[in-house]
């Protein structure tokens, strides 16, 4: 019986992985908006990244640059993405101009939400969307619903 572990330490579950045109300017980038810290990277000897792993907070994140060839592409390159990535963070303000001055394209402005988050919504440069939040308030699940019908009727 082997004694590797399936999910190995230091990581979660689930890990997003992204893929940039760019990823040692996207490493920047979030390093600067995020705090993210660099676990590792693998550059290629045309200059881009094969793989890196960065740590916001608890979570990691896998970046790489892209490779049509083996058809890992951008969020520019195919038109967008459908997926958005949630951050809670400590000041969603701070966050949020952080991204912004950076960069980022703010999509939704940071605003206090019925569910108790204070949230913002921007598309970094390199088209990846992120939710970022602060938790403001424990709701109840009865009060949010309550709340939802309430911002629901405007």
């Amino acid at each position: 019986m082997s004694d590797v572990k399936p999910i190995p330490d230091n990581y979660p579950q689930v890990v997003p992985y992204l893929h940039v045109n760019g990823a040692s300017a996207a490493i920047d980038f979030y390093r600067n908006v995020f705090g993210a810290t660099e676990r590792m990277r693998m550059p290629e000897p045309d200059g881009r990244i094969g793989h890196a792993e960065l740590e916001i907070g608890t979570a990691v994140i896998m970046i790489s640059d892209e490779y049509p060839d083996m058809d890992i592409r951008a969020p520019k390159t195919v038109g967008g993405t459908p997926v958005t990535i949630s951050v809670y963070v400590e000041d969603v303000d701070d966050v949020f101009t952080r991204a912004t001055e950076a960069g980022a394209t703010a999509l939704r402005p940071v605003k206090d939400q019925f569910y108790g988050d204070r949230t913002g919504q921007f598309e970094d440069p390199f088209g990846h969307r992120w939710s970022v939040a602060t938790h403001i308030e424990d709701v109840s699940p009865k009060e949010m619903a309550e709340r939802a019908a309430v911002a629901s009727t405007g």
